[in-house]
């Protein structure tokens, strides 16, 4: 199993900006594309942004584009999320999630995922 861990949560104030990290625990094939999704209490899971092995096509949530951007160093095995003009409603656990092939928009074709980074915007 490969092993994805988030990184860079917090409580920031509307406006703010935070950028999360997604490490994998191993070296991944760079074929492999990498999403971010996010769950508030009582929601369900959702899209936030994804990128392919080659960071050359990303894709984002309506609710985010233009505020946040993905990218990835592969050298690092990292990916980023970061997240500038924070609202309270993108309050949530950030989730990063990995697949082989292309950056698909649906949680349910990932295999492998993090524990999740608590975000919090307040108002």
């Amino acid at each position: 199993q490969v092993q994805l861990v988030e990184s860079g949560g917090g409580l920031v104030q509307a406006g703010g900006s935070l950028r999360l990290s997604c490490a994998a625990s191993r070296r991944t094939n760079s074929y492999f594309a990498v999403g971010w999704f996010r769950q508030a209490p009582g929601k369900e899971r959702e899209f936030v942004a994804a990128i392919s092995w080659s960071g050359g096509s990303t894709s984002y949530a309506d609710s985010v584009k233009g505020r946040f951007t993905i990218s990835r160093d592969n050298a690092k095995n990292t990916v980023y999320l970061q997240m500038n003009s924070l609202k309270p409603e993108d309050t949530a656990v950030y989730y990063c999630a990995a697949r082989f092939g292309a950056p698909v928009l649906q949680a349910p074709d990932y295999t492998y995922w993090g524990q999740g980074t608590q975000v919090t915007v307040s108002s």
